[in-house]
């Protein structure tokens, strides 16, 4: 049996972090959310998830040992979700092998992981500003694992206002 990579595993909890926190703030969102705009040249909540899963596809390009990063077309709400929470899942699988690792795990977290996290906070705010706030949260006590990466993430116990 070989022995966990602490490095790898810290990654991963980083994906799923950030699987939870996109997807509370994707939950319950109106259709009208995905083209909310706040001003001019500001991106839109589907043009922050498009570009959350182009990271998140980059960043796999990376531990491949490239550097293809592609910047997609946004498409509707819903296909933009999966196709984020699909891209994380495509890097968590990688993290979770054996296979090496084609960039340094601080290059990997301070380009694409990085960027994604600022991003997330973008769209909780934007919920605040299209008046339908997520609700606040002890996330230090939230039920995030390693490997649960796809929309349907445990609701919390510790919210509060």
């Amino acid at each position: 049996m070989a022995l966990r990579d602490p490095v790898r595993d810290f990654l991963r909890h980083t994906l799923a972090t950030i699987a939870y926190r996109a997807a509370k703030a994707e939950r319950d969102a109106t259709p009208a959310f995905a083209d909310f705009q706040i001003g001019h040249g500001a991106r839109t909540p589907v043009q922050l998830v498009a570009h959350m899963a182009d990271l998140f596809d980059w960043a796999l390009s990376m531990v491949n040992g490239k550097w293809d990063y592609k910047q997609s077309p946004p498409r509707q709400w819903r296909k933009e979700v999966a196709r984020f929470h699909a891209s994380l899942e495509a890097l968590d699988v990688y993290l979770a092998s054996d296979a090496p690792l084609g960039i340094a795990a601080e290059k990997l977290f301070q380009g694409p992981i990085a960027d994604s996290l600022t991003h997330v906070g973008q769209l909780a705010m934007l919920r605040r500003q299209a008046d339908a706030p997520v609700r606040s949260e002890s996330f230090a006590r939230s039920d995030i694992v390693a490997g649960r990466l796809g929309t349907e993430q445990t609701k919390s116990q510790f919210e509060f206002d």
